[in-house]
């Protein structure tokens, strides 16, 4: 593996592995019954949390030109993509596990590419279009929020539903 990092991937890097040790400490002691549970309405539960994160290191691979690295899930861009409810429906929801190992195994995926990853890749325009460029410029802003933000807000949903389900904070 060519290392071509920097301190700011090594940052971006460094900041990933913690979200995803967090995001691994948040799910493991949930029941696999419990985990697409809507206890409240419009509350996104960790079936929905997790496998709308999952479909975000695609694309920060292929943002990184490593598309060759993607996996895309057939049928968790229906389920779980920017706009879709969450449904208290848990049928709906592929299991735990599954989604759990797609979590940990894809953003383990993006925190290994990261510093691999050349400055002048991470320092292009964002190609998406609209909101998403204007607040993420450059390919790197875009990874970086998409892997610690974006990442993190999600887990924070995980963490409140923890509460309301009675099963407290893990930190």
């Amino acid at each position: 593996m060519t290392t071509t990092a920097t301190p700011a991937v090594d940052a971006i890097a460094a900041c990933l592995r913690l979200a995803i040790g967090y995001g691994e400490m948040l799910v493991k002691d949930i029941p696999a019954e419990q985990f697409a549970h809507q206890p409240i309405p419009n509350l996104n539960h960790p079936a929905f949390c997790l496998g709308h994160l999952c479909l975000y290191p695609d694309r920060m691979l292929t943002l990184m030109d490593r598309a060759d690295l993607t996996q895309e899930r057939a049928g968790y861009k229906e389920l779980f993509a920017a706009g879709v409810e969450c449904s208290a429906d848990a049928d709906r929801y592929p299991p735990k596990d599954e989604l759990v190992a797609c979590y940990l195994e894809r953003y383990g995926a993006v925190a290994d590419v990261l510093p691999t990853i050349a400055p002048e890749v991470l320092a292009r325009p964002n190609p998406a279009e609209g909101r998403f460029r204007e607040m993420c410029p450059t390919v790197g802003a875009a990874v970086n929020f998409l892997s610690n933000g974006h990442h993190m807000v999600h887990l924070g949903q995980i963490s409140a539903w923890r509460r309301v389900v009675g099963l407290g904070g893990v930190m």
